[in-house]
């Protein structure tokens, strides 16, 4: 895979689907957005002006933190001589008490706004959506140690961009750890710099270097178990935080380049129990080299086993409980954020039916969203957790868009 994948057969990265997707409504004026006020009070000021997620459906409020990481075992030939792999990473999880906390947004102010000029429309930028996430607010604790997943992004897009998911395994009691990876995404750094994406074919920007990333997240996530900080700013750390987490209990999931990434660090990486990937083209480099016993889900949607020969020499390397799914009409950028955010981009620039479609597929986006809150969520809680329910047994009523692919 190139540092600029899904470049033929309608592929794409996330950063030219958003710009394609506002070039097609940017002549229509702005409108106001309907719908109701965010959940969060002090937050409902801003309902008309800003774009909305869902709220996650698990019993727990939600805390998150941000953590700035240095790899010190990789050096950073891209920053110079002395430099070494630099990363933003987002915990999020299940809090205690959030009310004197303030929201997180979606992207930081910085990052949102070199996204979105990217993208060729700044227009966006003060109306970034809020997430469910309170910033700093101590961590719930409870008689056992907490799950741990981490999540990531695809090519040219950013942390955030599956916030739907990762709020909601949150909310029902897990630590989710989204990594930002450097040179391929769009984040803000403590002391104030911007990082965008590096057109670059020598940018350590290869599913086998965010794969590194995913392990290294994970060696940090076995600092925090110790009770130690991993952030080299030694930042404070939300109360709770530091011994929270469960180590023996961890899974990594992604998206489109992100997904391949999980299936690389799967493979190289014991610690990962369970994997998880959403439309990922699977097309390693070097090629598999052998099976993997452990559980993996495969979410497709263009990256199919009858399409895509990757994917199905992927899937025959599964020696462990493997699942297939597809939901009908789903796209590639279906399984994110997307499918609650374009509708609300849609009305705001009076696009037609089709255009929305162009975008997110003939996928209902609320049963779409639905899906990304509870699959996921019944796979991890399987694997990590042994609880076992029904939904991935076969078809369910309460979503028939989904089919099993044998």
């Amino acid at each position: 895979m190139t540092t600029t994948p899904l470049i033929n057969r309608k592929r794409m990265t996330r950063r030219h689907m958003l710009g394609a997707a506002l070039a097609a409504g940017a002549a229509v004026p702005l409108a106001a957005v309907a719908g109701p006020a965010w959940a969060d009070p002090a937050a409902a000021a801003h309902a008309s002006t800003r774009l909305r997620l869902p709220a996650p459906t698990g019993p727990h409020p939600v805390g998150t933190v941000q953590l700035h990481l240095v790899d010190r075992s990789r050096p950073d030939d891209i920053a110079g001589p002395g430099h070494f792999r630099e990363l933003m990473a987002t915990v999020w999880y299940p809090a205690r008490d959030v009310e004197r906390y303030p929201v997180a947004p979606w992207m930081p102010a910085g990052a949102l706004q070199a996204f979105l000029a990217d993208a060729g429309f700044s227009a966006l930028a003060s109306r970034g959506p809020l997430t469910a996430g309170h910033v700093g607010a101590p961590v719930r604790r409870s008689g056992r140690r907490l799950p741990v997943v981490v999540f990531s992004h695809g090519a040219h897009s950013h942390q955030g961009d599956h916030t739907v998911m990762v709020q909601e395994l949150a909310s029902h009691g897990y630590a989710a750890v989204t990594v930002a990876h450097q040179y391929d995404t769009y984040t803000e750094f403590p002391d104030g710099r911007i990082a965008v994406p590096l057109h670059d074919r020598q940018a350590p920007t290869l599913p086998g270097d965010f794969a590194a990333d995913l392990r290294f997240v994970l060696d940090c996530v076995e600092q925090l178990a110790a009770g130690c900080n991993p952030d080299v700013d030694q930042k404070e750390l939300p109360a709770g935080l530091l011994g929270s987490l469960d180590p023996r209990r961890m899974g990594a999931f992604g998206w489109s380049k992100g997904g391949t990434a999980t299936a690389c660090a799967t493979l190289a990486d014991e610690r990962i129990r369970a994997g998880l990937s959403l439309d990922g083209p699977m097309q390693m480099n070097p090629p598999l080299a052998g099976d993997l016993d452990r559980p993996f889900m495969m979410m497709t949607a263009e990256f199919t086993r009858a399409t895509d020969p990757e994917a199905a020499a992927f899937w025959s390397h599964l020696r462990g409980r493997r699942l297939n799914i597809q939901a009908q009409g789903a796209v590639h950028a279906s399984y994110g954020d997307n499918e609650a955010l374009f509708p609300q981009v849609a009305k705001l620039f009076g696009w037609s039916g089709q255009q929305l479609q162009d975008v997110i597929g003939t996928l209902d986006p609320d049963q779409a969203v639905k899906i990304q809150q509870a699959y996921p969520l019944a796979f991890f809680d399987e694997h990590l957790r042994h609880r076992r329910g029904h939904l991935l047994d076969g078809p369910s009523p309460a979503f028939p868009a989904v089919t099993f692919l044998p």
